[in-house]
């Protein structure tokens, strides 16, 4: 089969989970509601007291950034429960009796999900203008802030394939999903400053990836910290935070691909 074929056989499978979404809004719906409603809860209820010289005004340009990098993170999770759902319904048996490319399945359904992410970050950021947040920098760098944060959730995204293989119950994996995510995204420097944090939480938060995608997002955007001395880092990876998520990115795509794929394999012979 050649890549032409390959590249198409993702597109239709893409396409059928982007259809999924048109015909159950609620999906859609439920998942721009959660970042909206953090948004909202940490700049007005959490600004004030993280930042009472501004009234939260230079808190809530902090905290976007950090709001978008948790998002697309939790909203990588649908990959796993998507898939899921079609182990469980049998579909993704019906896949594999159908001429294709069994990487097309794998490859649509995190790709569809980037498409997702896309609606979500545009939603997101008319919340973020309407509480005061700001882009300070040219139209490059903001939009490469953007696609940064789509690659990273694209290799998250990767991850929740394999568990939603290994694991195929759609209930079971959003559970599971939110023990490691909630923790990944809180012990960072999306909500609050490194300094808060007591010594090993803080290494842990300075080599946590999602602080590099929060830290990069921040730099790009234009985005001040609230009190720079307290956020600055030694550590090299929030030295280099673009650097370093593009490290993670390859390297978590590189190795979870191939055991998603070998996963798909065997939960389809099942």
């Amino acid at each position: 089969m050649s890549t032409l074929d390959v590249v198409n056989d993702a597109a239709v499978v893409a396409k059928r989970n982007l259809i999924k979404i048109k015909r159950v809004p609620d999906l859609l719906v439920f998942t721009t509601l959660s970042p909206i409603m953090f948004v909202l809860l940490f700049a007005y209820v959490f600004g004030g007291a993280i930042d009472p010289s501004g009234g939260g005004a230079a808190y809530r340009e902090f905290l976007i950034a950090g709001i978008f990098a948790q998002t697309v993170v939790f909203g990588a999770t649908n990959t796993g429960a998507g898939l899921a759902e079609d182990v469980k319904k049998g579909i993704i048996d019906r896949f594999r009796s159908l001429p294709m490319a069994p990487s097309a399945v794998l490859t649509g359904r995190t790709l569809s999900d980037v498409v997702n992410n896309v609606i979500v970050l545009v939603v997101m950021s008319i919340t973020g203008l309407l509480v005061g947040w700001r882009i300070n920098t040219g139209p490059l760098e903001a939009l490469w802030g953007f696609v940064l944060l789509l690659i990273f959730a694209y290799a998250v995204s990767w991850i929740m394939a394999w568990l939603g293989l290994l694991i195929p119950s759609p209930e079971v994996i959003n559970n599971a999903s939110f023990i490691v995510i909630f923790p990944l995204t809180f012990v960072a420097n999306t909500f609050v400053p490194l300094d808060t944090l007591p010594g090993p939480l803080r290494v842990f938060a300075e080599w946590n990836p999602v602080s590099s995608v929060t830290q990069a997002a921040r730099e790009l955007f234009g985005n001040p910290d609230p009190n720079p001395a307290a956020t600055a880092s030694g550590a090299w990876s929030l030295q280099h935070p673009q650097l370093y998520t593009l490290i993670w990115a390859v390297a978590v795509v590189a190795v979870f691909a191939p055991l998603a794929s070998a996963q798909y394999r065997r939960a389809a012979s099942r």
